[in-house]
Order: C-alpha cells, then sequence, then structure tokens
C-alpha cells in the first residue's frame, strides 16, 4: 500500500476516556454506542486486530476503515478493506481514512487514527474545482 501521510493517533484520547469509564465518571452505556450500521460495516469490511475490547473483555477489537474525499464522489463514506484503500489510494487523488476499532460483542467504538492516502498529484491541468455559482 501506499505510504499513509498526515497521521494522527488518538491513544492518549482513548487512554484518557477508558480511565475515566473505569474510574466511574463515565458510564458504560455512554461508550458503549455503536450504530447497527457501523457494527454491519465491522462484520463485512472489518479487519481483526490482536487489542482485546477494553470494556468487555470478551473478544478481540475489529478495525473498520472509512474513506472522505472529494474525489470518491459516491464512494466518500462508506467503509472499506485494506485491499480496497490499496487499490484506491493508486488511482485517486488525497482522501481521508479514518480508523475506529469496534466491540461487536458490547458496541464499544472509538477513533483510533486517521491519515491521508493516494495519488497527492493535483487533478491535470484540464479539471478545476467548481464554485458555487456554478
Amino acid at each position: 500500500m501506499r505510504s499513509p501521510r498526515q497521521i494522527v493517533d488518538y491513544a492518549l484520547q482513548r487512554r484518557s476516556l477508558l480511565a475515566d469509564v473505569y474510574a466511574g465518571r463515565v458510564g458504560v452505556a455512554q461508550v458503549c454506542d455503536a450504530s447497527p450500521y457501523l457494527l454491519r460495516a465491522a462484520r463485512f469490511h472489518g479487519e481483526p486486530s490482536e487489542v482485546t475490547c477494553p470494556v468487555c473483555r470478551k473478544e478481540r477489537l475489529t478495525e473498520v476503515s472509512w474513506v472522505f474525499g472529494d474525489g470518491l464522489k459516491h464512494v466518500s463514506g462508506s467503509a472499506r478493506t485494506p485491499d480496497e484503500l490499496e487499490r484506491m489510494a493508486a488511482t485517486h487523488h488525497d482522501f481521508s481514512v479514518y480508523v475506529v476499532e469496534v466491540c461487536r460483542t458490547c458496541n464499544w467504538n472509538h477513533l483510533v487514527q486517521s491519515y491521508v492516502l493516494g495519488t497527492s498529484e493535483a487533478p491535470g491541468p484540464g479539471a478545476r474545482r467548481r464554485t458555487a455559482a456554478e
């Protein structure tokens, strides 16, 4: 896969939230609130991780990669597998990927990482951004 750029890791935010849960300042119901759409994406597009769920400790988490970008058109806002990400990185201009970890047992979910993939080439000379007036 092409090298990801502009990587943001949300591990400190995750640790802080889990510390609040363990201390009782935040309820489990507040953090175990994955939507049915996210759970379905985890089932069909997710990749199993080696990390055990920090809340229920019953199963390993599943990582789901969501893609967003103007050049992706109808694909933007959907979950993609690593193979699909690799193909998209070779054919599309820059787009953002957000990786969310999900527990399919207790519905824990948290943003793990975000990064940019793509060809990093500017669109060709004939292509330009349209204005709102157009």
